[in-house]
């Protein structure tokens, strides 16, 4: 008798840790399913990684391959041939991947080679900028798998787009499904208001990361200076990602009067977005927490994958029209129980995987 199907889940950024929690509750709680979880490393010091494992329950990864650091094809390239020996040590029948990392694409492209059948949490999006490196690693990854698990009925059009029919499953949002299960734990265990003498609805909350806003120096100091005119209006909480933080230094460039914190755990920053007036990020999941929060989010960026949540009045980009009104729900997020969807269809595909025809 055939043992449980053997989940090898790559995760290594702190979007991708949100994701996995609901998931490797699901895959431990559904028979014929075990789960190996493998870090990359991608996202590495104590504020990004390891205490996103502790609040969310997350179990110990089996492989951490300390990866992280150099360019996009350098750490892309170390991370394949990481995965690659760890697959071929690990023998899974499938290779679960989240998101738009270079962990992602690393993980599609190992077990791709190895012909290892890969599921994507969170395909389908598309920004259709492809100067972003996070826009050509979920293409790759979409193309590269035969299960895919999208979140939204955009996402379904966007791979249709594609060619990409067939193993397409529309599940709803793992993140909606982690922010219900932290949401009530957070307002008790958090302390973090009253330890940045923060008061509920008097604040703005916002967090800056993506290469396009850090790495020039003109498009770093134009994100910062508008966050700054925001500061006259309320404190702006910053919780200060490491890239943006180097950038600024190497940049010259002040971060006062903006309120600049570490960064924050997962239940803290539920607490930050639950408390918050509004939302300003380049972050694509923090737009999607800000909506399940119900709190008006401005992207600073020029485009988003999200695209539901600026029909639905709740997101704008910085640059572009005012929200739209009145503001409504979203029902493609699903009702909290993406994780169980995904768990089932990956145990009905077993072995066989779900490839599409040539």
């Amino acid at each position: 008798m055939p043992g449980p199907l053997r989940i090898l889940s790559v995760v290594g950024a702190r979007p991708q840790f949100i994701k996995a929690a609901p998931v490797s509750r699901a895959i431990a709680a559904k028979a014929g399913l075990a789960e190996i979880m493998v870090h990359t490393g991608q996202h590495h010091d104590a504020g990004m990684s390891d205490v996103f494992f502790a609040e969310l329950g997350i179990p110990a990864p089996a492989h951490h391959l300390g990866i992280h650091g150099g360019s996009h094809g350098e750490m892309t390239g170390r991370m394949l041939a990481a995965l690659e020996a760890v697959m071929l040590a690990e023998r899974p029948g499938r290779v679960l991947v989240y998101g738009d990392t270079n962990s992602t694409l690393a993980g599609a492209l190992a077990a791709a080679k190895l012909a290892i059948p890969i599921a994507h949490v969170e395909a389908g999006l598309r920004s259709f900028n492809r100067r972003m490196p996070e826009e050509i690693n979920r293409v790759l990854t979409d193309h590269l798998s035969d299960l895919l698990f999208v979140p939204t009925q955009a996402a379904i059009a966007n791979l249709a787009r594609e060619g990409i029919t067939q193993g397409v499953h529309h599940v709803g949002d793992v993140m909606y499904d982690a922010t219900l299960a932290a949401g009530a734990r957070a307002a008790g265990a958090s302390g973090i208001l009253a330890r940045l003498g923060l008061a509920a609805h008097g604040f703005f909350l916002a967090t800056i990361h993506r290469a396009e806003n850090t790495d020039d120096r003109a498009a770093l100091a134009a994100v910062l200076d508008w966050l700054k005119a925001r500061a006259a209006e309320a404190p702006v909480v910053l919780p200060l990602h490491p890239r943006t933080e180097k950038m600024a230094r190497a940049h010259g460039l002040s971060l006062d009067p903006l309120r600049v914190i570490a960064p924050v755990g997962y239940l803290d920053m539920a607490r930050l977005l639950s408390a918050c007036r509004m939302v300003f990020t380049d972050s694509g999941g923090v737009q999607k927490e800000a909506y399940f929060h119900r709190k008006p989010c401005v992207t600073l960026r020029g485009e988003t994958e999200w695209v539901e949540t600026v029909a639905a009045g709740w997101n704008r980009l910085w640059r572009g029209p005012d929200f739209v009104a009145p503001r409504r729900e979203i029902p493609d997020y699903g009702m909290g129980d993406a994780a169980a969807r995904i768990a089932r269809l990956m145990a009905a595909c077993g072995r066989n995987g779900a490839a599409r025809p040539p």
